[in-house]
């Protein structure tokens, strides 16, 4: 952890840079963990910690040396393994550039791997509230390899399955309805392409795939 240390002949103050490694990029990640270590600073403290992109900056009055000591050893002891917070749901969101209903659907079917659960009280409210945290390792990996990209590809074509399916089972109710013949089932293969189903040549003649 780097750091560096100004003094300023009417204040006191120490500044401490935040490393890539643990910020992830993240704006949203630096600001939670200033939230995270001035709520381990003694309360008449914390407003004295702040945040200026990527450094915080502890400052004092001169008459304050005692309390300005105390503090920034909470603060050095908090940066100690700082990489190692877990990641929130707003944080990742912004990490990986995704939306709430994707991170709630990747999470339900197991691709967003969950580290735990964490559980706070709403300040000024009797309620609290448990949410999944992450990995901050595994959301880095999970960055670097792009692998949001393939998910939402993988996404798109469970959704363009999903309407072929719903397009045959229209047709189905609607030849039952005729007293019809009931049309052939597409195949259900994930590896299958439109053209190679069974009825599909007649389903783009007909226009129900339009």
């Amino acid at each position: 952890m780097s750091k560096t240390r100004k003094n300023v002949p009417s204040d006191l103050t120490e500044t401490w840079a935040l490393p890539p490694a643990a910020t992830l990029g993240s704006s949203v990640r630096a600001k939670g963990i200033l939230l995270e270590i001035r709520a381990r600073l003694p309360s008449v403290s914390r407003k004295s910690l702040d945040l200026s992109g990527s450094f915080l900056t502890l400052g004092m009055p001169e008459c304050a040396k005692a309390e300005f000591r105390r503090a920034s050893a909470v603060v050095a002891e908090a940066l100690e393994n700082i990489e190692s917070l877990p990641v929130i749901p707003r944080e990742i969101e912004e990490i990986l550039s995704i939306s709430t209903t994707e991170r709630h659907r990747w999470l339900n079917d197991g691709r967003l791997p969950s580290a735990g659960t964490r559980t706070v009280k709403l300040r000024g409210r009797a309620r609290k509230i448990t949410f999944h945290v992450f990995d901050p390792r595994a959301v880095e990996d999970m960055l670097d390899r792009g692998i949001v990209d393939e998910w939402r590809e993988d996404d798109a074509a469970t959704a363009a399955e999903n309407r072929r399916r719903a397009a045959w089972k229209a047709k189905l109710t609607r030849s039952l309805k005729k007293g019809g013949k009931a049309p052939t089932p597409p195949e259900v293969s994930a590896d299958d392409e439109p053209s190679k189903l069974r009825g599909w040549e007649e389903f783009g003649r007909e226009g129900f795939l339009r």
